[in-house]
């Protein structure tokens, strides 16, 4: 599995990933954000759909469990489910009432099979002031993805805390 590592120091690093996210991200993708709470899912996700256009408050699905967002090439879902006791209660979500070209899952653990094959894991930590982040290409569109995102010139570079 390819992967490359991060050190996000700061906000404005953590929105430059998803900037360079969105200016990578295949014609369709499922995304899944891991880390414990407070680790920058949900920061991370709202710089991903802000660089993507999207308009207004981007809120946090914690309580919806899904927010669904117009975007040029069709609609971002992003979705919480550290609430959701088993992968059956996706049922009640209607996630299979429409198409989602952009999936952006945090606690896809949660969902289990319920959920669609995932392209890329982003896997966030808490790490002195920071986050680091692992990405993690899940089959050939997270691996062409990465590999777009590397050539792109546009991940942030921050320094690595030393210990």
């Amino acid at each position: 599995m390819e992967s490359l590592s991060l050190f996000l120091s700061d906000s404005e690093a953590t929105d430059a990933l998803g900037r360079a996210l969105a200016a990578t991200r295949p014609a369709s993708a499922v995304v899944h954000l891991q880390g414990d709470l407070g680790a920058g899912k949900s920061t991370l996700a709202r710089a991903l759909l802000r660089a993507l256009g999207v308009q207004g408050a981007i809120r946090s699905p914690t309580y919806t469990l899904v927010e669904r967002y117009p975007i040029a090439d069709g609609e971002a879902w992003h979705l919480d489910l550290y609430r959701i006791g088993d992968a059956g209660e996706l049922d009640f979500l209607g996630l299979d009432e429409g198409s989602a070209t952009l999936w952006l899952v945090e606690w896809p653990e949660r969902g289990g099979a319920g959920l669609p094959a995932c392209d890329l894991r982003v896997r966030l930590a808490v790490e002195g002031d920071g986050r680091a982040v692992r990405l993690e290409a899940a089959g050939e569109t997270g691996q062409a993805w990465l590999a777009r995102l590397e050539k792109s010139g546009q991940l942030p570079r921050s320094p690595v805390p030393t210990v």
